[in-house]
């Protein structure tokens, strides 16, 4: 392993300021000691170039299995709906070509209701034209045999009038014949 410092000049340091060369060295040797202890922590927890590059590659490879994956669901996915659309498209058309034909029934079936009954207020009205026609025709007979009636009778008293009158007349004559 490689030092990042010197450990001869760190010795020489050590004795410039007061340690024995013996001390200076237990010192440093302790230094390297812990230095690669807590590099050995570090290195156990960090991972080589090369494994990083096999777990980069694993991970690249999972990527694209899954990218395969997706786009091959995606495809069926998409074949699917769009199958399931071409359903809905056909039903849909076939309930708006029922909807048509059930309007189309409809507007007949009202057009021949409102024929029909067109018809019988026609025939109604005929009916009501031909009884009003027919009273009419009663009421003028009536008021005819009516005028009939009143006229004979206006004859007969006349004739009773008449016959009253000249009946007087022949009393009265009777009588002023008798008197003269």
């Amino acid at each position: 392993r490689r030092l990042y410092f010197d450990t001869h000049a760190l010795v020489c340091l050590l004795e410039e300021n007061g340690f024995t060369t013996q001390q200076s060295e237990v010192i440093v040797s302790a230094l390297v000691k812990i230095m690669n202890t807590n590099l050995d922590m570090i290195y156990k927890d960090m991972v080589t170039k090369v494994q990083q590059e096999i777990a980069l590659q694993q991970v690249m490879s999972h990527i694209a299995g899954v990218k395969k994956d997706m786009i091959i669901l995606e495809k069926s996915e998409f074949s699917a709906l769009r199958s399931e659309n071409e359903k809905i498209k056909l039903e849909l058309q076939q309930m708006k070509k029922q909807v048509m034909d059930e309007i189309t029934k409809v507007h007949a079936d009202n057009k021949l209701n409102l024929n029909l009954e067109k018809s019988r207020v026609k025939e109604l009205h005929a009916q009501q034209d031909r009884a009003l026609t027919q009273t009419d025709r009663k009421i003028d007979t009536e008021v005819a045999d009516l005028k009939t009636m009143l006229e004979s009778h206006k004859l007969d008293n006349i004739k009773y009038l008449a016959g009253s009158v000249f009946t007087c007349l022949t009393v009265a004559l009777g009588f002023y014949r008798l008197w003269i």
